[in-house]
Parts: C-alpha cells; sequence; structure tokens
C-alpha cells in the first residue's frame, strides 16, 4: 500500500487501490501513513505550507468517523513532527452544535463548522451527505476555497469501508 499511495515520489501520483483484509489488520494504517507523510511534507513547502484540503476520507456512518477522528487525532497529536502542523476536521451533521472543539488535540480532531470553513483542514473526515452539501450549497464554498486556487492540493479521496448501496442512496454515491 505505501508502495501505491506514497506521493514522495517525485512526478508520480498516487495509485488507485482496494484493501481487503479482516478486522484489526491493518486497513486504516495502510492509507493513514502515506496520508499523514504526504500532509506533512505538503506543509513543509512554500514557506510553511500549501492551505487546502488535500485528503477527503469518506465513511459509511458518524459513529465511524467520530471513532477514527479520535485515532487520528491520537497519531497526529503523538508525533512531534505532525502535532501543529497536519490538521483534521469531522465534517458530520452535528458540527454547527455549540462547544464543539475548535482546535486539534490529544483525542479530538476540529469539529466547529465554522472553525472548519474559516481554516479548512488538511485531512477533512465526512460522509458521502455532507460531501454533497458541501459541495452544493453555496455556505459552504468557504471549504474550497484554497483548492480552487490551487486545485492539485487534493490527493486523496478514502473510503473507508466501501459498500454497495442501491436505489436513491446508490445513484447519489455513484454520482457523488
Amino acid at each position: 500500500a505505501w508502495s501505491r499511495l506514497s506521493t514522495r515520489v517525485p512526478d508520480r501520483e498516487p495509485l488507485p487501490t482496494l484493501v481487503t483484509t479482516g478486522t484489526g489488520s491493518g486497513k486504516t494504517e495502510a492509507f493513514l501513513y502515506p496520508v499523514l507523510d504526504h500532509c506533512l511534507r505538503a506543509h513543509s513547502e512554500r514557506d510553511g505550507g500549501r492551505p487546502g484540503i488535500k485528503v477527503i476520507i469518506l465513511y459509511p456512518m458518524n459513529a465511524l468517523a467520530t471513532d477514527q477522528a479520535k485515532r487520528l487525532a491520537e497519531a497526529i497529536h503523538e508525533d512531534d513532527r505532525l502535532r501543529g502542523k497536519v490538521s483534521a476536521g469531522l465534517f458530520i451533521g452535528m458540527g454547527n452544535k455549540k462547544g464543539l472543539p475548535q482546535t486539534m488535540g490529544e483525542d479530538h480532531v476540529v469539529e466547529d463548522r465554522e472553525t472548519i470553513l474559516d481554516a479548512p483542514p488538511d485531512i477533512l473526515l465526512t460522509n458521502f451527505k455532507m460531501l454533497d452539501y458541501g459541495l452544493m450549497r453555496s455556505r459552504f464554498q468557504r471549504l474550497w476555497r484554497e483548492n480552487l486556487a490551487d486545485p492539485d492540493q487534493l490527493k486523496f479521496i478514502v473510503l473507508d469501508e466501501l459498500h454497495t448501496y442501491d436505489g436513491a442512496q446508490g445513484t447519489d454515491v455513484a454520482n457523488l
């Protein structure tokens, strides 16, 4: 997975990769470390980094996104090279509640919607419906301003847990 996903090789984009294996066998790590490495190197470029979303991780359920956000926050916090440089935001339906985290922490990512819109994170954790809203609703256009100015920013779209969808939801996901 590292050799397919790493962006360390000059003039080579990450390759489409499908990882299938049992629970607890390292699927998340297969994409997590190449993604974190990419974000760290992108941050080191151009005098302090390139603002904008570099990675979108899509989850089928908010509970899974929330659980994985904690895991991602811990991985970033535990690494001195990443802490304070690489940011992640949880962009799900609950993001407009009062009191949600506005900064990265030891066990949480940014969850406050206005904070995410004002300073889009390097890594955006979301679900299909919120990504659709984020792309289509004018009130969320701030989320993409840096990516529109520099379209090469976004290098990874990760589907963590691939499911088969049918009916209206299947059509929505396919079109997204």
